[in-house]
């Protein structure tokens, strides 16, 4: 019941490409005479090789019956790898502890990866992804992926070389956790496999990631890294021009470059085995060009023939690669061509088998089902985290002797350094690394002394490339260590958001929590940064943020909840594996003052490790000031701000208090998830809520925070008071687009000369 004798083909190409295989297969002509059953053939042992045909063998027949699931309803992707199973030898070449982040025409890797542990079924795997069955294995049912934590094969959803990044760092993670004794899931001779294709591979971000395994290779830092470009000249309908991918990286000294025609298996495993063999001895990066083909279309909804003649589809049939393996089979005398062809029917057979065992198979079924591995949240178990300290000689090493707590009211900037020099002292896996964070210690002196304190294997410089500074966080989490990860300013950003939307927020999603992203990004943000000015430096743009499932949002505006809330960042990643951004005010790093010069109205002492539990500000909660509790029978308002916003806030309140009116400040602290609760209980304080949000007006945050409360039923008087909707300029142009104290006061009192809050507001005053 195998292949288009059978009905099991389609009319979308199949048919031609089975019977090409059967026919070919089946003239195959052993040799005269004939060799002894069992050679060494091209180093491997003649079951391996009967392995690797096996493994294309089932790739093939899974892309048909992708194609019949369709056909039925049943299922729901057809992206195949017809062509590129010779991806087969480069699984054969490499250890099954090796990390894996494969191309999306990897199956026959896949298959051949899945035989070298026992007990794995590759083929169900892969039969239960296409059928989005709540039983396969890594995403359960939410997306079609490659991916198993049994065999170090972590799942991919780019199709555009997104995983690139996060290649470089498990490669580079591999030895710097060993150097750190950390415990890891890799071997420490493991080496990082990166599948990608042609096409793919003029993407920006894999010539940035391309180009910081360059550089790291360049400083001899070790980074075991394969990378294995698949090359079958078509991006979908657009052609890579013949001989690129070798003019661009077979000519460099670094990567070490391999090449081989996919079609020639024993051409193929020397070349894998070549590459592997490289960087795992050197622990420096390869670059392996498999020359492929492209059968069946990019999916199954590609018509092919509206961009390529039949005639160049036809010439692809030589270069199939089942046929270079079964000629190879063949030669070596391990099977005769009647056997290639019986063998591959029965490889159809078992995949036919098991389609229809799978086809059925119950899907997720309800919201609850799907989100659950996007944000898990174990607040106990963090707050406890949160709480843990260094022991007082590793302090005493941390802080030369003088304790933090020891040094009076310290400013945001302090606190966060001080916390971070905690946070190192008591967890040995945490990495901190980005652009100038090392020697200068950040633009603003943030992160300094912390590279003097704690060694250049855990502070360090990254090359200026927020994807690579991205990438090497995501590949360090799933390595056992815990980045801190800095990106110098928020407009910066924007250049690799995908590492943080289409990688680190939805690892844990398709693998179900099996592999995590724990991290925690710092970046330094928001306007009204005086003397260096311009969008670049004073960039207000969140929206990009705050619409990512499950990424958490930290926005302090003071010392004192800066350390307490990257603890608590700190404790999820470690935890829960949480992906946090912690924006820090630049134009609040320094400040000391809040009403008056020299008040120190803007500082905090730093809490000892015993108040650490006492002060834990969980994931969520918000901080109210009130600052004239004795006027409770006073007009009331409630302004809801955060990070800038708040000490204008703050600042706006006592005014407001001059004259008579009660003004509380909330500081949401977080702005993602919102502290909806918090925020509900301030409101219906006062029943008047004015959103101080130096964010812009279309985008920002006040539009999630009066959704909240509408959600929320809350029914009182409600307005926000926003920046405009421009980048924000040099100098004091600045301060036309940017929120000021005046217009917040303005908004305050047009929302108090309103009709008066309901009687339900003023009652609950």
């Amino acid at each position: 019941m195998a292949g288009g004798q059978d009905g099991m083909t389609g009319g979308d190409g199949s048919d031609e490409l089975e019977r090409h295989f059967l026919d070919a297969a089946a003239r195959l002509a052993p040799p005269q005479p004939p060799p002894p059953r069992e050679p060494a053939a091209e180093g491997l042992a003649g079951p391996d090789l009967l392995a690797l045909f096996d493994a294309q063998a089932a790739s093939r027949h899974l892309d048909y019956a992708a194609r019949r699931l369709q056909r039925r309803g049943a299922g729901f992707y057809t992206i195949g790898s017809a062509g590129h199973e010779s991806n087969a030898a480069v699984a054969a070449a490499c250890r099954p502890t090796d990390p894996a982040l494969l191309h999306y025409r990897s199956g026959a890797f896949y298959l051949r990866r899945a035989a070298q542990v026992p007990g794995h079924d590759g083929v169900r795997d892969v039969l239960l992804g296409l059928a989005a069955a709540a039983a396969e294995p890594i995403s359960g049912g939410r997306h079609k992926v490659f991916g198993h934590a049994d065999l170090a094969v972590i799942p991919q959803t780019s199709t555009i070389a997104s995983h690139l990044p996060r290649a470089v760092g498990v490669a580079f993670a591999i030895g710097r956790a060993r150097k750190l004794g950390v415990a890891s899931p890799w071997p420490a001779d493991a080496i990082a496999v990166c599948g990608f294709g042609d096409a793919s591979a003029n993407h920006s971000t894999a010539a940035g990631a391309i180009n910081t395994a360059r550089l790291c290779a360049y400083q001899g830092l070790p980074l075991p890294l394969l990378l294995v470009c698949e090359d079958n000249g078509l991006g979908i309908s657009v052609r890579t021009p013949a001989g690129w991918i070798a003019a661009a990286h077979g000519e460099r000294s670094s990567p070490a470059y391999f090449t081989a025609e996919g079609s020639d298996t024993a051409a193929a495993l020397r070349a894998a085995r070549a590459a592997a063999d490289w960087v795992r001895e050197r622990r420096a990066p390869a670059f392996l060009h498999l020359r492929t083909v492209r059968f069946l279309g990019h999916a199954g909804s590609d018509a092919e023939l509206s961009y390529r003649t039949p005639a160049e589809i036809a010439a692809d049939f030589a270069r199939d690669p089942l046929l270079g393996t079964a000629r190879l089979l063949v030669a070596h005398g391990l099977l005769g061509p009647a056997e290639v062809v019986e063998r591959y029917r029965a490889a159809g057979e078992r995949v036919w088998a098991a389609e229809q065992e799978v086809a059925g198979a119950p899907r997720l079924r309800s919201a609850a089902q799907v989100m659950a591995p996007i944000a898990p949240r174990r607040p106990a178990a963090v707050a406890a985290a949160a709480a843990r300290a260094p022991g007082p000689k590793a302090r005493r090493a941390a802080f030369g002797g003088r304790l933090p707590e020891a040094e009076g009211p310290l400013t945001l900037a302090q606190g966060v350094n001080r916390t971070l020099a905690d946070l190192f002292a008591a967890r040995p896996e945490l990495l901190l690394f980005g652009e100038d964070v090392a020697a200068k210690g950040g633009v603003y002196g943030v992160t300094r002394g912390l590279a003097r304190a704690f060694g250049a294997a855990r502070v360090f410089d990254s090359p200026l490339d927020e994807q690579s500074v991205l990438g090497l966080a995501l590949g360090a989490g799933v390595s056992g260590l815990l980045p801190v990860p800095e990106i110098q300013y928020l407009a910066y950003l924007h250049n690799a958001a995908d590492q943080l939307r289409g990688e680190a927020a939805t690892l844990s999603f398709f693998s179900q929590g099996q592999y995590r992203n724990p991290m925690v990004l710092r970046i330094a943000g928001y306007g009204y940064q005086r003397g260096f000015g311009g969008h670049f430096h004073n960039d207000n743009a969140v929206a990009a943020l705050r619409d990512i499932p499950g990424v958490v949002i930290a926005s302090p505006s003071r010392s004192a909840d800066a350390a307490a809330m990257l603890r608590t960042c700190v404790a999820a990643a470690a935890v829960d594996g949480t992906v946090s951004v912690f924006l820090e005010p630049i134009a609040l790093y320094h400040t000391r003052d809040l009403h008056t010069e020299g008040d120190g109205g803007w500082t905090d002492p730093y809490r000892a490790p015993g108040e650490w539990a006492e002060a834990h500000v969980p994931i969520g909660r918000a901080r109210g000031y009130d600052p004239h509790p004795e006027a409770a029978e006073r007009p009331g308002i409630t302004l809801v701000s955060f990070a800038n916003g708040v000490p204008m806030s703050l600042r706006t309140a006592r005014t407001l208090a001059a004259s008579g009116v009660r003004a509380q400040v909330l500081d949401l602290r977080w702005l993602a998830p919102l502290p909806v609760d918090d925020l509900l209980r301030a409101a219906e304080a006062t029943g008047r809520v004015l959103v101080v949000d130096e964010t812009r007006r279309t985008g920002g945050v006040s539009e999630g925070v009066l959704a909240a409360l509408a959600d929320a039923g809350y029914t009182g008087r409600a307005a926000r008071v926003c920046s405009a909707d421009s980048f924000i300029p040099l100098g004091d142009a600045a301060y036309h687009v940017l929120l000021s104290e005046r217009t917040v006061e303005e908004a305050a009192r047009r929302l108090l000369d309103a009709a008066p809050a309901p009687a339900a507001h003023r009652a609950a005053r």
